[in-house]
């Protein structure tokens, strides 16, 4: 059996930096259509803004707050067949002249189309090869319902955004037994009535009933669901060691972005790394996904080296390096070793 089934992770996942013009803005050399991109300004403390091709380019979430979704006429204008467009955008999170950002862009199958595996039908862009999928529906409120998540197998791990109110939180589900909230810093809840699951097919809704799990009468939903793909994709988690000699963890890749959050205990964030900030080690500068800070490297410091085989922590910092348990979710760069059996070149 070949190790990857991807051998060029750049087709289906890929970080594009870029400095914004306050115009017209076309952004090329992502290497495919994106159908979910996610945008920070990396200099200023504005917004980290989510665009994708189901909910439509004008259609903002911020996974930075509960907010719901906002339009923005001229601020993404168009998924493109190398990239993407922007507008004049006023609110400084896309395009603001001289500002530097980060994108990082998934692949999937555009505007998706109907998926009816559930209870519920769904609209569903799903990429089978990379196991990504991004899935909209409307909740009918029942208890516990099930929707369709297009993947030739079950998620690892998915996100769930109530876009209809600005009362609910994003929800983070992963290994079917805990629940974190991508918008704060809390700690995992394991409580069997709000765990959400997954199976080859499809998700399902807890038993408890609140609008930020799925069954929220007449509540819109989005959900971005990863399966994890051997070469391309690694969702676990790893125990720190508490000194700047930390965890090594393998991932059977170089990761082109990691992000990282602490399962226990609150005040801890989530640190997102990528190889294209800096790009060298051990000085992988930090964002925030819960928080609008601008990039930093200093205090809390939230070091990594990024290797050929995955990834290791160079920080004594406690939000991904003290002796506790850390969830993480990686993307590839290139796999350890190709489909015929070429080891990657050593970092």
């Amino acid at each position: 059996m070949a190790y990857t089934t991807i051998d060029k992770s750049s087709l289906h996942f890929n970080t594009k930096l870029y400095t914004g013009n306050g115009s017209t803005n076309a952004q090329t050399g992502v290497g495919f259509t994106p159908s979910f991109t996610w945008i920070k300004n990396r200099g200023d403390t504005h917004a980290h803004v989510l665009v994708d091709a189901v909910r439509g380019v004008t259609k903002e979430l911020r996974s930075n707050g509960t907010n719901a979704e906002i339009t923005t006429s001229n601020s993404f204008t168009s998924f493109d067949s190398d990239g993407f467009t922007l507008g004049a955008d006023s609110t400084d999170s896309y395009n603001k002249n001289s500002n530097n950002y980060v994108s990082w862009n998934w692949l999937a199958n555009g505007q998706g189309s109907s998926n009816t595996e559930g209870d519920i039908t769904a609209t569903v862009s799903a990429n089978t090869t990379s196991g990504f999928s991004i899935i909209k529906f409307t909740s009918a409120g029942s208890v516990s319902q099930t929707y369709g998540h297009g993947l030739n197998g079950t998620p690892k791990l998915w996100m769930i955004k109530d876009t209809s109110t600005s009362s609910n939180n994003w929800q983070v589900y992963y290994n079917g037994t805990n629940r974190l909230k991508l918008d704060t810093d809390e700690g995992s809840s394991t409580t069997a009535s709000q765990l959400m699951s997954a199976n080859a097919t499809t998700i399902t809704t807890p038993s408890y009933s609140d609008g930020a799990w799925g069954n929220g009468n007449g509540l819109n939903y989005i959900t971005y669901a990863f399966q994890e793909i051997k070469g391309f994709s690694k969702i676990g988690t790893y125990t720190g060691t508490a000194n700047a000699d930390g965890a090594f963890v393998y991932t059977g890749m170089s990761p082109a972005f990691v992000m990282i959050k602490k399962v226990s205990g609150s005040g801890y964030d989530w640190f997102i790394f990528d190889n294209k900030r800096l790009g060298y080690n051990d000085a992988n500068k930090k964002l925030v996904a819960n928080d609008q800070s601008a990039e930093a490297d200093t205090s809390p410091a939230g070091q990594i080296d990024v290797l050929s085989n995955g990834f290791k922590i160079r920080t004594t910092d406690g939000h991904i390096a003290d002796a506790s348990e850390y969830l993480y979710i990686a993307f590839a760069s290139e796999p350890l070793v190709s489909s015929n059996g070429v080891p990657n070149t050593a970092k």
